[in-house]
């Protein structure tokens, strides 16, 4: 608890030091500090981003686990369990990522604990950054060929 002053910042540190009562516990400082920065509007609305992830077309795996944790760290207390945000990432998955992850798992991502889950997922992604795809990214295209005349 005397730590947390250091890890403040702006706003959050000018908060801290013109609160007229000291916290007596870190549960009191926690919740008066969440209610302060994080209103239950954006905590719900935080949330439903959470729940509702989805992998950009051209996203690598990588890029999207990244955003995914992101996110998920934009709201430490979002109360979501580990299991349901696996699955929630994993729902958000493109379908090729989804088998390639669902074959590295032996049969399906979820049947793993949360933690092996994780942890694989984690695996892959570095994999994909490590190494990233094979070929051009870009779509193959056809290009139209016009007759010429010999007159």
């Amino acid at each position: 608890m005397k730590a947390f002053p250091f890890s403040l910042d702006g706003a959050a540190k000018d908060w801290l030091y013109l609160q007229p009562v000291l916290f007596n516990t870190w549960e009191d400082m926690k919740r008066t500090f969440l209610e302060k920065f994080f209103p239950a509007s954006r905590t719900a609305s935080i949330r439903k981003e959470i729940c509702g992830i989805r992998q950009h077309t051209g996203e690598t795996l990588h890029e999207y686990w990244e955003r995914f944790n992101k996110l998920c760290a934009t709201c430490p207390h979002h109360q979501i369990s580990e299991q349901l945000l696996i699955q929630y990432f994993y729902e958000g998955l493109s379908l090729m990522d989804r088998s390639m992850i669902d074959a590295a798992s032996g049969g399906a991502l979820m049947d793993k604990t949360p933690a092996a889950a994780r942890h694989l997922i984690s695996n892959m992604a570095s994999n994909t950054q490590q190494f990233g795809i094979r070929g051009p990214n870009q779509p193959r295209m056809v290009n139209e060929i016009g007759a010429a005349s010999n007159q």
